[in-house]
C-alpha cells in the first residue's frame, strides 16, 4: 500500500513539474516578446495593422499579410496553439524554425510552415527549408519538382483532413519540434511527421492570410522526447 502510495505520488510530481514549464508564448494584453512584420505597412502610416488583440484573444485579421513573430528563438519544444476561424474558413499558419526574413513573395520567412489552412490543417509547406516524410512522391509530387522557392512542390500533405472541427468551433494544433524533427497534430489527431529537417532551432510565427483567426491559447512547453 505504503509502495503504490509512492508511485502515484511521484507520478502527480512529474506531471505537476511538467505543467510548471508550460507558458503562454502570448499574453493577450499586448505584443510583449513578439515583432510585427508587414510589408504594407513598412512605407504607409496608414495601413493597419492586420494583428489585434480582441476580448482577450490574439485575432489575425488576414489583411493586410504579413507575420507576427517571437522576439526570441526556439528549439526542443511542444507549441499548442488553440484557434478558431471567427466566420469564413480560410487560411493561416503556424511557423516554425522562422529565420530571415521574407525570403518568399517578399513576405514570408524562412522557415517550415505548419497550415492552419481550412480543410488542409497540418500540411507542411518548405518556405526556405525542407524536411522529409514518409511517402514523399505520394504527398509531393515527382521528386524532381521538390524545393523550397518559388515554382518547387512546396507543399506536404497531411495525413488526415478530417481532423478539424466545423468553422466558428475551437481547435488545437500541437507542433512538436526535436532535433531535425517536426510532429503536428490536430485535435489529437497525428497529421504530420517530418525528419531530415534542414533547421532544429528558430523563431515562432503565426500569419495573416486568406481569413480572421482568433488565436485563445499560445503555450510553449520544453521537450526532452518526441510524444510517440
Amino acid at each position: 500500500m505504503k509502495n503504490s502510495f509512492f508511485t502515484a505520488l511521484i507520478a502527480l510530481l512529474t506531471v505537476t513539474l511538467a505543467n510548471a514549464q508550460t507558458r503562454s508564448l502570448f499574453n493577450f494584453k499586448n505584443f510583449n516578446g513578439w515583432h510585427i512584420d508587414v510589408p504594407a505597412m513598412d512605407n504607409n502610416s496608414g495601413a493597419k495593422n492586420p494583428f489585434i488583440i480582441r476580448n482577450g484573444m490574439l485575432v489575425s485579421l488576414a489583411d493586410p499579410q504579413g507575420h507576427i513573430i517571437t522576439d526570441s528563438v526556439y528549439k526542443n519544444y511542444r507549441l499548442e496553439v488553440e484557434y478558431r476561424f471567427a466566420g469564413k474558413p480560410g487560411n493561416c499558419g503556424v511557423l516554425v524554425h522562422a529565420s530571415t526574413p521574407r525570403v518568399l513573395y517578399g513576405m514570408f520567412p524562412k522557415s517550415i510552415e505548419a497550415q492552419l489552412m481550412h480543410k488542409n490543417a497540418g500540411d507542411f509547406w518548405c518556405i526556405g527549408e525542407d524536411i522529409s516524410v514518409p511517402d514523399m512522391e505520394k504527398r509531393r509530387g515527382p521528386q524532381k519538382n521538390w524545393g523550397s522557392v518559388d515554382g518547387k512542390e512546396r507543399r506536404i500533405k497531411n495525413l488526415t483532413d478530417d481532423s478539424e472541427k466545423p468553422v466558428g468551433e475551437w481547435n488545437i494544433m500541437r507542433v512538436e519540434c526535436l532535433g531535425n524533427e517536426v510532429k503536428v497534430w490536430v485535435n489529437g489527431d497525428l497529421v504530420n511527421h517530418g525528419f531530415n529537417c534542414t533547421v532544429s532551432q528558430g523563431q515562432i510565427a503565426l500569419q495573416a492570410e486568406g481569413s480572421e483567426v482568433e488565436f485563445r491559447r499560445v503555450d510553449f512547453t520544453p521537450i526532452t522526447k518526441l510524444t510517440n
